[in-house]
Parts: C-alpha cells; structure tokens; sequence
C-alpha cells in the first residue's frame, strides 16, 4: 500500500462532533472520505477503490470483504472487533488494526459517576427538585431517599485490566477496600476470589471485562441474589455480561440498592429491553457515552494514524489479524 491511498471512513460521526483534529489521519493518505453513517447496503459501493477502511461500527463481513479487492487494511476506531469478520480478513489477506487504551480515564471517570451518583440517590434528589418537593419541604433540606458515604465500604472487581485498574485507583481514593474476582476460563489467581465469594462481600460491583461465551450473562439471577440488599451494580463493560431481566427483576423486588448500565445487549435499544421500562426503581441508564469525552476520542484519531502509518512503514501496530 503506498501513501496515496485512499481511505474511507463508514461511520465518521460516531466518533467526531465537530471538535477533533482529523489532520493526523488526513496526513497518512491522498484522499479521505468521510461519510457520516453508512447503511449495510451501502458500505461496498463505497468502499469501491479504497485501500483502507476505517469503521468504528459499521459491520465488514464476509460479503463486503469478497466484493472489495483493493482493501488492504481496515482500521476499526474501537477495541472491540466483532463489526470486522477476522476470518475473511484473513482469507482476502486484509489486516486489521484496533485502538487500544484510549478510553481508560473517561470510562473510569464514568464509572465513579455512576456510582456516586446511586451512592448520594442523586437522581431522585433533581426528580424532587424538578418536582417542587424540596420548594415545599418545612425544612432547610430534603432527605426522603437514602445517602451513602463510599468511605469504608467495599468495590467488588470483574476485569481487572487497565480499565479495572484505574477505577480501582480512583475507589480507593474515596477510601474504598477493593477486592477482586475470577473470571470464568482465566487461570486462577491468589489475588482473585471466586464470583460466590465475592459478591456477598461487596457494597458495590463494577464490571469492566470483555464479552465471551464465558461471561455471557455473568449476572444473573443467582449471582443478584449473593449480593447484599443493599448493593450498587455498575456495567460500563458490555450489556451482554448482565442478564438484563434479571437486574430489572431484582430492582423491582428491592433486593438491590440500585444499578448503572452504560451499555445494553441492544445498542441503540429498540426492541424493548426490558431495563427500559419506566416502572424501574434505583436504575442509572447512560447511552454507552463513557468513552466519549472529547480526549479520549482524540486519542481514537491518534491512534488510527499511527496504526496506518505503521502499517505503511511495514512496522504494523495494534494488529488484530
């Protein structure tokens, strides 16, 4: 692949809102295309001609691989690599490179959010507020739903990587004990406890693991109940690691303190997730935004144009395939 390829970029509005530096990538080729969102029917026809393309989410399947021989590599603005068939990439002889660790002080920032937020009831406070509530109060102050100092309690782990890490950090900056658990199919650890073991320990869970058949439904039924009554719940991983029905299940009956998920099985969610329902008490949704503090997306642009430039100096980096 020589420099003056082109690339194509399927979904650039996913990642730019106008407020990125798009020259580092523009540097590595003679023409980028930029196109906003690209529908499945659209994605060959567009990719037509070009040697690199760029997606974040949009699907590379076998298909649009066979159809596109002048791909040469394709550069994914995410970690995750499920939208790109790496078999086929393979077959057609297309690497494929990811971006790795951009996101680690937003999404754990968000995650410390999250629980802040359910540990000072923080969304029932403005509900009252917007309600007139505390207008009306006798009182100086409102306190109809229960605070929580996270001083003292304990932060429960799964997924203890770089993302897991630096939210381990910030909780023990609150004054959190953090413990760890084992993860299905990984080697056991001295410093892992087995999943029974640790949720009845923990005052609050935060899961930041990949999604595998393993831990698939991580959380289920039968895990929600080992946890205390009064536990926090916290996925800013991927939806699919906690059954959905049995957390809404087990909020509604009160056997939770309350929940946070920025990310569902269903992305955006509308087949009627059953976390969506509006009869859920002590429930935080966010729509998957913990990446997306306008550093982190910078680093993704960073990130794509060394991972093009390495590859075009033969040095690949972040190569996935």
């Amino acid at each position: 692949m020589s420099k003056n390829g082109r690339a194509v970029f399927l979904d650039y509005r996913s990642l730019d809102l106008g407020d990125l530096d798009m020259a580092p990538l523009r540097e590595q080729f003679s023409e980028l295309v930029l196109h906003d969102q690209s529908s499945p029917s659209q994605l060959i026809e567009r990719l037509q001609g070009a040697r690199v393309a760029i997606s974040n989410k949009a699907v590379i399947d076998a298909s649009v691989l066979a159809a596109c021989p002048d791909l040469e590599l394709i550069l994914i603005a995410a970690t995750g690599t499920n939208n790109v068939d790496l078999a086929a990439a393979r077959e057609h002889g297309v690497a494929v490179c990811n971006c790795q660790g951009y996101g680690t002080p937003s999404v754990a920032q968000h995650t410390l959010t999250l629980l802040l937020a359910l540990a000072t009831s923080l969304p029932a406070y403005q509900r009252d507020i917007r309600n007139g509530c505390w207008q009306k109060s006798p009182m100086f102050c409102l306190l109809d739903h229960p605070i929580v100092e996270l001083e003292g309690k304990t932060l429960g782990l799964l997924g203890h990587g770089e993302l897991g890490s630096a939210v381990a950090r910030l909780a023990e900056a609150f004054g959190m004990r953090v413990l760890y658990g084992q993860l299905p199919g990984r080697p056991p650890r001295a410093d892992r406890l087995p999943i029974d073991e640790l949720l009845p320990q923990v005052d609050a869970l935060t899961l930041h693991c990949p999604l595998t058949e393993q831990t698939r439904n991580l959380i289920g039924a039968r895990e929600l109940d080992l946890l205390k009554p009064s536990a926090f719940v916290i996925n800013t991983a991927r939806g699919g690691l906690i059954d959905e029905q049995a957390l809404a299940d087990a909020l509604r009956a009160g056997k939770l303190g309350g929940a946070a998920t920025d990310v569902l099985t269903q992305e955006p969610p509308k087949d009627g997730n059953p976390l969506m329902a509006a009869d859920i008490p002590r429930l935080i949704i966010t729509p998957h935004s913990a990446w997306g503090a306008r550093e982190a997306r910078q680093r993704i642009v960073g990130q794509l144009a060394e991972n093009a430039a390495g590859f075009l100096s033969g040095r690949p980096k972040r190569q996935v395939n």
